[in-house]
This record gives C-alpha cells, structure tokens and sequence, in this order.
C-alpha cells in the first residue's frame, strides 16, 4: 500500500479518508453515475487514498449497486484501499451494509445536545444505549466497525469522552469525531482531540471537518496535532453547504509543513479533473494547488523574484503537485516576464525592441494577453513575421454540441478550465461551442479531447487539427 500504516501508541503520519463518494455527492446538484463511482473509486486507490467512503447503501438502489461493484473490485485487487460504507444507527441499514461484505462500516449518531433534543428526541443515556446496541450489531458481522459522533464539536466534552469509551466497548476500533457545522477553531479542535486521546488511548481517531468558516484544512491539521490519525477529504471540497476539508489542499500543506507525501501528489491535477467532469461542478481559478491561477504570477515584482528564484512566491515547485508554473501577461508585467515569455517560444530581441514590446503592452487595458497577441505586437513593432516561426506542436479546433437541457455557458466554463484549452466561443450553427487546443502530441491531444468528452452535458465533439496556419500582415 502507498499510505502510510498507523500502529496505536506511535505517532505516525495520518492516513487520508476520502469521501468524494459519499460526502461529495450530498453536494447540491451533484449525482454522480455507477461509471463515475467506479473510475473515481479506482483514481483514488492509484493516488495512494487509505480508506474510501463509498457511500451508503440503503440511500439508493443504483448507490447500492455501485457499491457492491467496488467492493468486488477490491477483492479481485483492483482497488487497494480500505472501503467503507456508511450507515445510520439503524439495525435494518446495519444488515444491508453488512449484506455487502465491506472492509469497514462507518455507524453514524448525533452525540450534542441539539442533536438529541430536537432530532433524536432522545436523553443522553438513551444515545449512549442506542450508540453500544449499534456499534456491537455492526461489529458481530465481522467486519472493522468506525463510530462517528456527528455534530461532535458542540457536544459536551465529558460527555463525547463517554460516547468514544462507549463506541470502543463496543467493538469499535475508530471513532469519527465529526465538526458537522464547521464550528471548530485549531486550538480547540487540538484540545478535544488531545483530550479524548489521553482519555481513551486505544482508540483511533478521525477528524471530519467542515468548511463552513474556511477552516476545515486548518482545523485538520491541528486534529492530527492532538491524536487525530485519519483525515476526512473530499476531491474538490465538495460536501454539504461549503463542503468539507479539500484532499488536494490538505495533503499539499501536510507536505510542506511535514514533508511528507500522503498520497501521489503529481496525481492530484487528473482527479481534480475527472471529479470536475463527474460532478459538474468547476473549480475556481484561485482554488489552493490546483486551481488555474496558483502557478501563475501576474504583478511585475512577482514575475522578476520567481524568474529569478522561484521560492521567493512559491511556497513548494509547482512541479511536486503536478504543476507548471506560468506568467500572466498584461498591464501589470514587467520587462523579465515579457522576456521570459518570448524566449520560452524561441525567440530573442534587442533590448530596445523589447523595451516597446513591454511599453506596448503596458498601454493595453486587457485580461490577459496570450503567445500570439504577444507575438502580434512584436510583429508590428518591427515589421517582421514571427507567428510562423513558432513551434506550436499541435492544434486543433474541437466542436463541441451540447445537450437541450444544459446551460451552454455552464459547459464552456468547464472546458476552458481543461489544461492546454487556448480559447472557447460559443457559437452558431450546428454546433454549440468551438475550443482552441494546442498540445505536446497526439496522445496528450486525445488526452483533452477525452477531457472534453467527459464533460456533463457534452453530446459529440468534432476535432480538425490544423494542418498549416499562415500569418496575415496588416496593411
């Protein structure tokens, strides 16, 4: 296994819970098919995930049926993580769970007060009975069994010590100490972990932390301080409201705070994209690690420290999380950016025409300037062609027609999150969308053209690559 094993009464690194499938999918407007569950399953065993939520059986028909297929493709070793599925305190769900003969189930009970009071309708002692009654039902079909004490981190401290004394004498050998709401600060969340941990030291602990007040990643962290030894992610942050801790985001700052890889960080960029294709749900350009804009600097003075050391606005390569780095060019650039961009695509000019170049630019009031509009002022600026001197690989122009029901616009920011998309317009005629790919070669082409495919909402694609592109001088 690629995770890291954890033995009790020595610290060791976390391993990493993933519950894409099932937290992931309590995200508003996302379902996510039996092919996706499956294909996500298998991305998060390669990338090294110990333990996967794949969700709870009796929620759905076609859940249950995914479940069973992975289950089954961890016996046949497909997938090597640990899969477990998720249950209410409930004797019938209990059984179906079982039913499906998972490597864990995960038995779920309100444990603060405004939980019991106003949706279990039960007094403490009465939960504590539910909780054993449960835990020791899931526990007698042979199975690894976690507890998790939703609504955690507003319970009475003393007393969610004694739902995890509980929960252990029972036959649970985890517990999930659940920030349902988000509410948790770092100290305090380092406090009850350490607390319960010092309280209860044969037991293991999870932390599954909400984002509520963007402190999931945060309040993770400092849970692994206190005794925490597995961590609740989700691909994406997605979840219920804000979503819970974001897998990329924790296991990066792990890294770098640790040094220690938890997963196969250069993986992280390809499941970023696979769940932004089976969720519908596009991730924002200044999302931490993989989001568009975190390995591109814009501001002049940020250019010329990275160009001239990278570490000075960087925090780890981009490289380490399967990253490039870039510049973003625009009013804002300075003379080395500029400098550095043209000479990543071959070309080198006298100061004094690069001193225009960056003059000519400074007087455009656009986003974003891409290699030919960069190339066009520097075309203009000296008379000469430069466009069709530039190894552009390959190109093409991929079609894109889109199904009655979906939102047109909603599809073409999707794809224009793709790497390696150079432009996207929406347009007229037979098809819906145009997109303007430039790639290394054909396999990383098919690669995007797949990217594409994959996208909810896209019924059929039509590529032309380009075959030659001549440059048009302005008279």
């Amino acid at each position: 296994m690629y995770f890291p094993v954890y033995a009790f009464g020595e610290r060791r690194h976390p391993i990493i819970l993933d519950s894409t499938l099932r937290e992931g999918e309590q995200t508003p407007g996302v379902v996510f098919s039996e092919e996706w569950r499956i294909r996500i399953a298998k991305a998060l065993s390669d990338i090294g995930i110990g333990m996967i939520e794949v969700g709870d059986p009796n929620v759905a028909p076609d859940i249950k049926s995914a479940i069973k297929k992975i289950i089954e493709l961890k016996k046949v070793g497909e997938i090597n993580s640990e899969i477990v599925v998720h249950s209410r305190a409930v004797k019938q769900d209990i059984e179906t769970a079982a039913s499906l003969e998972p490597d864990r189930i995960a038995v779920f009970y309100g444990v603060s007060d405004i939980h019991l009071k106003y949706k279990h309708r039960k007094t403490r002692e009465e939960a504590l009975q539910i909780i054993a009654d449960m835990v020791s039902l899931a526990k007698s079909h042979g199975v690894s069994v976690r507890f998790t004490a939703e609504d955690a981190s507003r319970a009475d401290l003393n007393y969610l010590i004694q739902v995890v004394k509980t929960a252990y004498e029972a036959g649970a050998d985890r517990v999930s100490i659940a920030d349902t709401v988000g509410v948790f600060t770092p100290d305090r969340a380092r406090e009850v972990f350490t607390k319960i941990k010092a309280a209860v030291p044969e037991i293991g602990l999870d932390i599954h932390a909400h984002n509520d007040f963007g402190m999931a990643v945060a309040n993770s962290l400092a849970a692994v301080e206190g005794g925490a030894d597995v961590v609740h992610t989700t691909v994406n942050g997605l979840g219920e409201r804000a979503g819970i801790t974001p897998l990329q985001v924790f296991v990066a700052a792990y890294y770098y705070h640790k040094g220690v890889r938890l997963v196969k960080l250069e993986k992280l960029p390809e499941i970023t994209a696979m769940v932004e294709a089976a969720s519908g749900i596009t991730i924002m350009p200044t999302f931490p690690i993989v989001g568009e804009n975190v390995f591109t600097h814009k501001a002049g003075v940020h250019q010329a420290g990275v160009i001239a050391n990278p570490e000075t606005y960087e925090p780890i390569p981009p490289e380490v999380v399967g990253r490039t780095r870039d510049f973003s060019l625009d009013k804002y650039s300075g003379r080395k950016a500029i400098q550095y961009r043209l000479e990543r695509m071959g070309i080198s000019v006298p100061p004094e025409v690069l001193d225009k170049v960056v003059e000519e630019v400074k007087q455009m009031n656009v986003r974003r300037l891409r290699d030919d509009d960069l190339l066009e002022i520097l075309e203009k600026i000296t008379n000469m062609a430069y466009r069709a001197r530039v190894n552009r690989h390959i190109e093409a122009y991929v079609w894109l027609k889109v199904a009655n029901n979906v939102y047109t616009t909603s599809v073409a920011r999707r794809v224009a999150a793709i790497k390696n998309v150079a432009s996207v317009a929406e347009v007229t005629g037979d098809y819906d969308i145009v997109v303007k790919v430039v790639a290394e070669n054909v396999e990383e082409l098919n690669q995007i053209i797949e990217n594409i495919r994959e996208i909810k909402g896209v019924v059929s694609t039509l590529t032309n690559i380009v075959l030659k592109e001549l440059p048009i001088n302005s008279k």
